[in-house]
């Protein structure tokens, strides 16, 4: 880790240099899974042609999605791609937003609790981006509303990015590669030759990227779609598990995006040593919903691990178990917790459980995971490329600094 800010800012003179010679264009085509339509990129969807999920109780296998978010140019989404990936938005050039919501990992970093600048522990762990272009609130807690809210939390929070708005304007402004970068994705804007990057901009931009992160075209989809032999007999005996009134796994966890998007308290442990968390009762000044967390999506959760917000169980297999372990089990002494009415004692068995976790990795679909830029408008790596480099020494050799 002591090498790596020489290693970044040594190579920035020299990578910039080569992106001014060999300049990048923006990508004028949408990504998989949308159509450009009046210059816009527009979602496509076979779940587009099923009724609403007003009229479909917990949701049937042909159940409409809700509401989405498109409607950004390709050149939007592809500056957006490219601002994901680079490091340069945070305040010493080490975090990006890659760094925590990692393609290979379901768009999350693998870890319980994640790690910000610094090698800073935040308490609690980073949530999937996949199909965030259906959500309606975001962080666990659900404190932000929209998209654009929720990127000024980690790009300024001095744990997290620990940026501010006045440094990101004067890092983008200072690198001529972005600033030709978002005149391509923002002409109207950019018609005098001394027009700046805005804040507005770099958020339009992450979003229009963010959106693009669909996920539908998973087996469970193709079965739902007709597909009858998409499932194995043991994948098909767990949906029937999770759908039904004993498990009653699908009312928060509603398909198509396999959740209802409520906050639930569900009274699960914190790691051990971590103090309780209170949840969603800060932002909504609620004692009701002490301990109260967004329900997330399932989809591509075998990628995921580890579970809850806290990451207190390391595997699908402890995560579903929790549920039959009765209501309120798990609560902290001290603590008099208003659980959700849907918890409560299945008593699901051992097979049973093992036939969820079954049905849930058929959940799993990347078909639609946006390529990583191998290089960048700053000129620093591509914090996958940065990642792997720390994990060895010179020798080649791990390095556990």
């Amino acid at each position: 880790m002591k090498r790596l800010l020489p290693m970044l800012f040594a190579s920035l003179a020299s990578a910039v240099a080569l992106a001014q010679a060999e300049p990048i264009v923006l990508n004028a085509d949408c990504p998989p899974g949308f159509e450009l339509s009046t210059g816009q990129c527009e979602l496509r969807s076979l779940y587009q042609l099923y009724p609403s999920l007003q009229d479909a109780g917990v949701g049937g296998l042909k159940t409409g999605l809700p509401g989405w978010r498109d409607g950004f140019t390709p050149q939007q989404t592809d500056l957006g791609r490219y601002l994901f990936f680079d490091p340069v938005l945070s305040r010493d050039g080490t975090v990006s937003c890659a760094t925590c919501h990692a393609p290979d990992r379901g768009f999350s970093d693998g870890l319980g609790r994640s790690v910000g600048i610094n090698g800073s522990v935040l308490p609690r762990s980073a949530p999937s981006l996949w199909n965030v272009a259906f959500l309606n609130s975001f962080f666990w807690d659900g404190r932000a509303d929209s998209l654009e809210e929720q990127m000024v939390g980690p790009l300024f929070d001095k744990h997290e990015m620990g940026s501010d708005p006045q440094l990101l304007l004067d890092t983008l402004n200072g690198i001529p590669a972005y600033r030709q970068l978002f005149a391509q994705a923002f002409p109207a804007d950019f018609k005098s030759g001394d027009a700046e990057i805005r804040l507005d901009q770099v958020y339009a931009a992450i979003t229009a990227f963010q959106v693009t992160l669909v996920s539908l075209n998973s087996r469970y989809d193709q079965y739902a779609h007709g597909y009858a032999d998409a499932l194995t007999e043991p994948e098909i005996e767990g949906l029937n598990i999770f759908r039904s009134f004993v498990a009653r796994c699908a009312e928060c966890h509603t398909p198509p995006l396999f959740t209802n998007q409520q906050v639930a308290v569900l009274g699960t442990p914190e790691p051990e040593g971590m103090p309780f968390d209170p949840g969603a009762q800060i932002p909504m000044n609620e004692p009701s919903q002490r301990g109260g967390f967004k329900v997330p999506s399932l989809r591509n959760i075998e990628l995921t691990a580890p579970y809850m917000h806290s990451g207190r169980f390391a595997t699908l297999r402890e995560a579903v178990s929790f549920y039959t372990g009765g209501r309120g089990h798990a609560v902290p002494e001290g603590e008099e917790l208003k659980i959700h009415w849907h918890i409560w004692e299945p008593n699901l068995t051992e097979d049973e459980l093992d036939r969820l976790v079954d049905f849930l990795k058929t959940l799993t679909d990347e078909s639609f995971k946006p390529e990583q830029p191998r290089r960048l408008p700053s000129g620093l790596q591509p914090m996958h490329q940065v990642i792997a480099y720390i994990g060895e020494n010179d020798n080649g050799e791990e390095d556990h600094e």
